[in-house]
Protein backbone atom coordinates (compact mmCIF):
# COMPACT_ATOMS: atom_id res chain seq x y z
CA UNK A 1 0.00 0.00 0.00
CA UNK A 2 2.94 2.25 0.95
CA UNK A 3 4.31 1.51 -2.66
CA UNK A 4 1.12 2.30 -4.10
CA UNK A 5 0.76 5.83 -2.28
CA UNK A 6 4.41 6.84 -2.81
CA UNK A 7 3.31 6.25 -6.33
CA UNK A 8 0.30 8.10 -6.61
CA UNK A 9 1.84 11.52 -5.11
CA UNK A 10 4.62 10.94 -7.58
CA UNK A 11 2.21 11.25 -10.29
CA UNK A 12 1.12 14.27 -8.73
CA UNK A 13 4.18 16.06 -9.06
CA UNK A 14 4.50 14.81 -12.42
CA UNK A 15 0.75 16.09 -13.13
CA UNK A 16 1.87 19.26 -11.99
CA UNK A 17 5.35 19.34 -14.33
CA UNK A 18 3.61 18.29 -17.36
CA UNK A 19 0.31 21.04 -16.90
CA UNK A 20 2.99 23.55 -17.23
CA UNK A 21 5.61 22.11 -19.68
CA UNK A 22 2.13 21.95 -21.93
CA UNK A 23 0.54 25.15 -21.08
CA UNK A 24 4.37 26.23 -21.39
CA UNK A 25 4.26 25.07 -25.69
CA UNK A 26 1.96 27.47 -26.52
CA UNK A 27 2.58 30.25 -24.13
CA UNK A 28 6.34 30.24 -22.62
CA UNK A 29 5.28 33.30 -20.24
CA UNK A 30 3.52 30.13 -18.30
CA UNK A 31 7.19 28.65 -17.50
CA UNK A 32 8.42 32.46 -15.99
CA UNK A 33 9.89 31.54 -12.12
CA UNK A 34 6.97 34.73 -11.59
CA UNK A 35 4.44 32.56 -13.04
CA UNK A 36 5.77 29.21 -11.27
CA UNK A 37 5.77 31.03 -7.80
CA UNK A 38 2.39 32.82 -8.17
CA UNK A 39 0.65 29.72 -8.75
CA UNK A 40 1.96 27.67 -5.82
CA UNK A 41 1.88 30.84 -3.52
CA UNK A 42 -2.05 31.00 -4.53
CA UNK A 43 -2.74 27.62 -4.22
CA UNK A 44 -2.27 28.75 -0.15
CA UNK A 45 -6.27 28.68 0.69
CA UNK A 46 -7.16 25.78 -1.48
CA UNK A 47 -4.48 23.98 0.65
CA UNK A 48 -5.36 24.99 4.26
CA UNK A 49 -9.09 23.91 3.06
CA UNK A 50 -7.42 20.61 1.60
CA UNK A 51 -5.22 19.83 5.02
CA UNK A 52 -8.33 20.03 7.17
CA UNK A 53 -10.35 17.66 4.56
CA UNK A 54 -7.76 15.31 4.17
CA UNK A 55 -8.23 14.46 8.23
CA UNK A 56 -11.98 14.23 7.47
CA UNK A 57 -11.18 11.70 4.50
CA UNK A 58 -8.45 9.92 6.89
CA UNK A 59 -11.47 8.37 8.82
CA UNK A 60 -13.53 7.67 5.96
CA UNK A 61 -15.67 10.53 5.90
CA UNK A 62 -16.45 13.72 4.27
CA UNK A 63 -17.29 17.59 5.05
CA UNK A 64 -19.07 19.79 2.56
CA UNK A 65 -19.82 22.48 4.67
CA UNK A 66 -16.13 23.91 4.63
CA UNK A 67 -16.82 26.46 2.18
CA UNK A 68 -19.24 28.13 3.74
CA UNK A 69 -17.14 27.95 6.95
CA UNK A 70 -14.46 29.54 4.99
CA UNK A 71 -16.94 32.39 3.84
CA UNK A 72 -18.18 32.67 7.23
CA UNK A 73 -14.76 33.51 8.74
CA UNK A 74 -13.58 35.63 5.83
CA UNK A 75 -16.82 37.45 6.54
CA UNK A 76 -16.93 37.89 10.15
CA UNK A 77 -13.18 38.38 10.33
CA UNK A 78 -13.32 40.94 7.79
CA UNK A 79 -15.83 42.99 10.00
CA UNK A 80 -13.80 42.75 13.11
CA UNK A 81 -10.34 43.86 10.99
CA UNK A 82 -12.44 46.06 9.60
CA UNK A 83 -13.33 47.81 12.60
CA UNK A 84 -9.28 48.16 13.67
CA UNK A 85 -9.31 45.68 15.56
CA UNK A 86 -6.18 43.15 15.63
CA UNK A 87 -5.74 40.33 12.94
CA UNK A 88 -5.05 38.12 15.70
CA UNK A 89 -8.15 38.33 17.37
CA UNK A 90 -9.75 38.16 14.07
CA UNK A 91 -7.65 34.44 13.95
CA UNK A 92 -8.47 33.77 17.81
CA UNK A 93 -12.09 34.21 16.09
CA UNK A 94 -12.07 32.08 13.25
CA UNK A 95 -10.27 29.30 15.12
CA UNK A 96 -13.06 29.61 17.75
CA UNK A 97 -15.82 29.26 14.94
CA UNK A 98 -14.15 26.28 13.47
CA UNK A 99 -14.19 24.61 16.90
CA UNK A 100 -17.86 25.52 17.32
CA UNK A 101 -18.93 23.98 13.79
CA UNK A 102 -16.47 20.86 13.81
CA UNK A 103 -17.83 20.13 17.06
CA UNK A 104 -21.56 20.50 15.87
CA UNK A 105 -20.77 18.24 12.94
CA UNK A 106 -19.07 15.80 14.83
CA UNK A 107 -22.39 15.73 17.02
CA UNK A 108 -24.60 14.76 14.63
CA UNK A 109 -22.53 12.11 12.77
CA UNK A 110 -21.51 10.20 16.03
CA UNK A 111 -24.09 10.75 18.53
CA UNK A 112 -27.48 11.42 16.38
CA UNK A 113 -25.70 8.81 13.54
CA UNK A 114 -26.53 11.22 10.66
CA UNK A 115 -24.37 10.33 7.62
CA UNK A 116 -21.67 12.52 7.36
CA UNK A 117 -22.62 14.19 3.79
CA UNK A 118 -26.04 14.77 4.90
CA UNK A 119 -25.24 16.46 7.93
CA UNK A 120 -22.49 18.71 6.63
CA UNK A 121 -24.31 19.51 3.89
CA UNK A 122 -27.31 20.65 6.15
CA UNK A 123 -24.85 22.54 8.01
CA UNK A 124 -23.57 24.31 4.80
CA UNK A 125 -26.57 25.63 4.40
CA UNK A 126 -27.26 26.97 7.71
CA UNK A 127 -23.72 28.73 7.56
CA UNK A 128 -24.54 29.98 4.03
CA UNK A 129 -27.92 31.76 5.01
CA UNK A 130 -25.86 33.19 8.28
CA UNK A 131 -23.28 35.21 6.26
CA UNK A 132 -26.03 36.61 4.22
CA UNK A 133 -27.56 38.02 7.76
CA UNK A 134 -24.18 38.66 8.97
CA UNK A 135 -22.88 41.20 5.78
CA UNK A 136 -27.02 41.83 4.99
CA UNK A 137 -25.79 40.35 1.44
CA UNK A 138 -23.13 43.46 0.96
CA UNK A 139 -19.30 43.71 0.63
CA UNK A 140 -17.07 43.80 2.95
CA UNK A 141 -15.01 46.56 1.07
CA UNK A 142 -13.45 48.62 3.49
CA UNK A 143 -10.25 46.42 5.11
CA UNK A 144 -6.92 47.89 6.26
CA UNK A 145 -4.61 48.42 3.26
CA UNK A 146 -1.87 46.49 6.07
CA UNK A 147 -4.38 43.59 6.51
CA UNK A 148 -4.55 43.34 2.45
CA UNK A 149 -0.47 43.65 2.34
CA UNK A 150 -0.19 40.18 4.45
CA UNK A 151 -0.62 38.12 1.43
CA UNK A 152 1.84 40.03 -0.88
CA UNK A 153 4.57 39.14 2.04
CA UNK A 154 7.24 36.90 0.79
CA UNK A 155 10.69 35.01 1.67
CA UNK A 156 13.49 35.70 -0.19
CA UNK A 157 10.82 37.28 -3.14
CA UNK A 158 9.56 33.91 -4.23
CA UNK A 159 7.43 32.05 -1.87
CA UNK A 160 5.12 34.30 0.29
CA UNK A 161 5.15 34.17 4.09
CA UNK A 162 1.64 32.49 4.24
CA UNK A 163 2.53 29.59 1.87
CA UNK A 164 5.85 29.15 4.06
CA UNK A 165 3.55 28.69 7.09
CA UNK A 166 1.19 26.25 5.31
CA UNK A 167 4.60 23.91 4.62
CA UNK A 168 5.27 24.57 7.99
CA UNK A 169 2.31 23.24 9.12
CA UNK A 170 2.19 20.33 6.39
CA UNK A 171 5.71 19.34 8.13
CA UNK A 172 4.33 19.12 11.65
CA UNK A 173 1.45 17.21 10.61
CA UNK A 174 3.29 15.10 8.62
CA UNK A 175 5.53 13.81 11.39
CA UNK A 176 2.12 13.34 13.72
CA UNK A 177 -0.04 11.52 11.20
CA UNK A 178 3.21 9.33 10.32
CA UNK A 179 5.49 8.96 13.07
CA UNK A 180 3.43 8.55 15.57
CA UNK A 181 0.77 6.64 17.31
CA UNK A 182 -2.26 9.11 17.99
CA UNK A 183 -1.62 10.58 14.17
CA UNK A 184 -1.46 6.91 12.56
CA UNK A 185 -4.75 6.56 14.08
CA UNK A 186 -6.64 8.78 11.70
CA UNK A 187 -5.41 6.73 9.35
CA UNK A 188 -6.00 3.09 10.99
CA UNK A 189 -9.93 3.90 11.60
CA UNK A 190 -10.49 4.45 7.90
CA UNK A 191 -8.50 1.41 6.96
CA UNK A 192 -10.08 -0.61 9.48
CA UNK A 193 -12.64 0.93 11.99
CA UNK A 194 -13.05 -2.30 13.61
CA UNK A 195 -9.96 -3.44 13.65
CA UNK A 196 -8.77 -0.10 14.81
CA UNK A 197 -11.25 -0.23 17.95
CA UNK A 198 -9.82 -3.37 18.73
CA UNK A 199 -6.49 -2.07 19.36
CA UNK A 200 -8.11 0.48 21.85
CA UNK A 201 -8.49 3.55 19.95
CA UNK A 202 -11.06 5.91 20.59
CA UNK A 203 -13.05 5.95 17.50
CA UNK A 204 -15.42 8.66 18.38
CA UNK A 205 -12.68 10.79 19.59
CA UNK A 206 -10.47 10.19 16.55
CA UNK A 207 -13.36 11.27 14.72
CA UNK A 208 -14.40 14.56 16.66
CA UNK A 209 -10.72 16.07 16.25
CA UNK A 210 -10.77 15.14 12.43
CA UNK A 211 -14.11 17.23 12.14
CA UNK A 212 -12.42 19.84 14.55
CA UNK A 213 -9.26 20.20 12.18
CA UNK A 214 -11.24 20.13 8.94
CA UNK A 215 -13.65 23.06 10.19
CA UNK A 216 -10.60 24.90 12.05
CA UNK A 217 -8.39 24.81 8.82
CA UNK A 218 -11.18 26.29 6.78
CA UNK A 219 -11.91 29.06 9.25
CA UNK A 220 -8.37 30.09 9.28
CA UNK A 221 -8.32 29.67 5.54
CA UNK A 222 -11.36 32.57 5.15
CA UNK A 223 -8.90 34.89 7.13
CA UNK A 224 -6.46 34.41 4.53
CA UNK A 225 -8.63 34.36 1.51
CA UNK A 226 -9.85 37.83 2.40
CA UNK A 227 -6.27 38.90 3.08
CA UNK A 228 -5.57 38.10 -0.60
CA UNK A 229 -8.79 38.86 -2.10
CA UNK A 230 -8.98 42.51 -0.34
CA UNK A 231 -12.79 42.07 -0.23
CA UNK A 232 -15.31 39.48 0.87
CA UNK A 233 -18.82 38.75 -0.57
CA UNK A 234 -21.42 36.96 0.89
CA UNK A 235 -20.98 33.73 -1.82
CA UNK A 236 -16.86 33.75 -0.60
CA UNK A 237 -15.70 30.38 -0.04
CA UNK A 238 -18.62 28.61 -2.51
CA UNK A 239 -17.29 25.51 -4.41
CA UNK A 240 -14.25 25.19 -2.29
CA UNK A 241 -15.47 21.90 -0.53
CA UNK A 242 -15.36 20.36 -3.99
CA UNK A 243 -11.74 21.90 -4.96
CA UNK A 244 -10.37 20.65 -1.52
CA UNK A 245 -12.34 17.01 -2.41
CA UNK A 246 -10.57 16.92 -5.32
CA UNK A 247 -7.42 18.69 -4.45
CA UNK A 248 -7.08 15.56 -1.64
CA UNK A 249 -8.23 12.62 -4.33
CA UNK A 250 -5.82 13.59 -6.90
CA UNK A 251 -2.86 13.73 -3.99
CA UNK A 252 -3.65 10.15 -3.65
CA UNK A 253 -6.18 10.22 -0.38
CA UNK A 254 -8.28 8.07 -1.02
CA UNK A 255 -12.33 8.97 -0.51
CA UNK A 256 -13.13 5.64 1.39
CA UNK A 257 -10.80 6.72 3.69
CA UNK A 258 -7.30 4.54 5.03
CA UNK A 259 -5.20 5.86 1.90
CA UNK A 260 -3.08 9.23 2.12
CA UNK A 261 -0.82 12.14 3.56
CA UNK A 262 -1.56 15.48 3.96
CA UNK A 263 1.65 15.96 1.02
CA UNK A 264 -1.01 14.83 -0.98
CA UNK A 265 -3.66 17.47 -0.37
CA UNK A 266 -0.71 19.79 -0.90
CA UNK A 267 0.41 18.74 -4.44
CA UNK A 268 -3.53 18.00 -4.77
CA UNK A 269 -3.89 21.69 -4.16
CA UNK A 270 -1.61 23.32 -6.74
CA UNK A 271 -2.58 21.44 -9.30
CA UNK A 272 -6.12 22.70 -8.45
CA UNK A 273 -4.16 26.16 -8.59
CA UNK A 274 -2.45 25.20 -11.54
CA UNK A 275 -5.71 24.09 -13.69
CA UNK A 276 -7.25 27.75 -12.69
CA UNK A 277 -4.54 29.52 -13.82
CA UNK A 278 -4.31 27.40 -16.84
CA UNK A 279 -8.20 28.98 -17.60
CA UNK A 280 -6.80 31.77 -17.43
CA UNK A 281 -4.05 32.04 -19.45
CA UNK A 282 -6.25 30.41 -22.61
CA UNK A 283 -8.74 33.07 -22.01
CA UNK A 284 -11.65 31.19 -20.02
CA UNK A 285 -13.75 33.12 -17.26
CA UNK A 286 -13.53 32.03 -13.88
CA UNK A 287 -17.28 30.34 -14.25
CA UNK A 288 -15.54 27.84 -15.92
CA UNK A 289 -13.67 27.38 -12.34
CA UNK A 290 -16.38 24.74 -10.44
CA UNK A 291 -16.53 23.15 -13.82
CA UNK A 292 -13.55 21.65 -14.92
CA UNK A 293 -13.01 20.58 -11.43
CA UNK A 294 -16.32 18.77 -11.48
CA UNK A 295 -14.97 17.32 -14.37
CA UNK A 296 -11.47 16.25 -13.01
CA UNK A 297 -12.75 14.75 -9.38
CA UNK A 298 -15.14 12.56 -11.61
CA UNK A 299 -12.37 11.65 -13.91
CA UNK A 300 -9.75 10.73 -10.81
CA UNK A 301 -12.64 9.38 -8.97
CA UNK A 302 -13.68 6.78 -12.05
CA UNK A 303 -9.53 6.17 -12.36
CA UNK A 304 -8.91 5.25 -9.47
CA UNK A 305 -11.73 2.84 -9.22
CA UNK A 306 -10.49 1.00 -12.43
CA UNK A 307 -7.43 0.49 -10.68
CA UNK A 308 -8.46 -0.76 -7.72
CA UNK A 309 -10.69 -3.00 -9.61
CA UNK A 310 -7.69 -4.13 -11.67
CA UNK A 311 -5.24 -4.63 -8.57
CA UNK A 312 -8.09 -6.45 -6.81
CA UNK A 313 -8.24 -9.36 -10.04
CA UNK A 314 -4.77 -9.53 -9.68
CA UNK A 315 -4.54 -10.13 -6.37
CA UNK A 316 -7.08 -12.63 -6.54
CA UNK A 317 -5.46 -14.26 -9.71
CA UNK A 318 -2.11 -14.51 -7.76
CA UNK A 319 -4.63 -16.37 -4.82
CA UNK A 320 -6.18 -19.14 -7.13
CA UNK A 321 -2.17 -19.89 -8.94
CA UNK A 322 -0.90 -20.06 -5.37
CA UNK A 323 -3.89 -22.68 -4.52
CA UNK A 324 -3.06 -24.18 -7.97
CA UNK A 325 0.60 -24.58 -7.28
CA UNK A 326 -0.16 -26.22 -3.81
Amino acid sequence: MKKRLKSREFMSVMVIVLIFLIVGLFNPSFLGMKNIFQTINGSAVYALVALGMAFVLFIGEIDVSVGATLGFSAAMGGQIISQGTSVWLALLAAILLGCVIGCLNAIGILYFKIPSIIMTLGTNGIIRGLIYVLTDGKWIENLPIAFKQLAQKNLFGTLSLFYCSVLLVTAVLYFFTTQTDKGKSFVAIGDNEDGAKLIGISINKVKLISFIICSVFAAVAGILYASRVGFVTPTAGMGYEMTAIAACVIGGINLNGGVGTVWGAITGSIIMASISRVLVFLGFPSTFDNTITGLVLIVIVVVGAIINRRSLEKMRHQRLAAKTDV
